[in-house]
């Protein structure tokens, strides 16, 4: 794959897989990341949580109706609130034997890319529609974050966010949905 460069100049700079190879295996085994020492902890799913719930933080300050549940299903509700916070703490917490990590440093990449590409439509969706309550921002906003746990559960190998993600997402796009009718 071939990536130019900013500048005007005709100079290019070429990435091959060994240079994603290098780029990635230096983050991996960073103190940020916790390298083998700290295998319990993705701080990349600690940032992603964080991230997305700003806006929510936010629009609950703001907006304190907003919350409202106006359809009522306690096991649904039930459902979705233990995928919701299944998720949130298996996108931070790894537990041994549930998780085997990125099998490739290619993976790792991807999941990086894809997960900083839907926490960032997440947010720009709240900015767009923080006002506007619609069926489009229940939908988006309960469907984003239903990917993103379940890619993450994919991609990191992790058995208990991917069961969190398959309780959460179904229950948690359904309320949404009929809170927005």
């Amino acid at each position: 794959m071939e990536i130019y460069g900013a500048s005007h100049s005709s100079e290019k700079i070429l990435w091959d897989r060994t240079m994603i190879n290098v780029i990635f295996t230096r983050i991996r085994k960073t103190g940020i990341y916790g390298g083998e020492h700290m295998d319990w902890l993705n701080i990349f799913g600690l940032i992603m949580i964080a991230v997305i719930m700003i806006p929510n933080i936010i629009f609950a300050i703001r907006c304190k109706e907003g919350f409202e549940n106006k359809w009522s299903n306690k096991f649904i509700e039930v459902a979705e609130q233990m995928g919701r916070f299944g998720c949130f703490g298996f996108m931070i917490i790894n537990i041994p034997g549930t998780w085997f990590g990125w099998w490739s440093d290619e993976a790792f990449a991807i999941y990086l890319i894809v997960d900083t590409i839907l926490v960032v439509l997440y947010c720009a969706i709240w900015i767009i529609c923080f006002k506007k309550s619609s069926i489009f921002r229940a939908l988006a906003l309960s469907v984003i974050p239903s990917v993103l746990f379940l890619f993450s559960g994919i991609m990191s190998r992790s058995i208990l966010l991917l069961i969190a993600a398959i309780l959460f997402a179904p229950s948690h796009i359904l309320l949404s949905y009929k809170n927005a009718k």
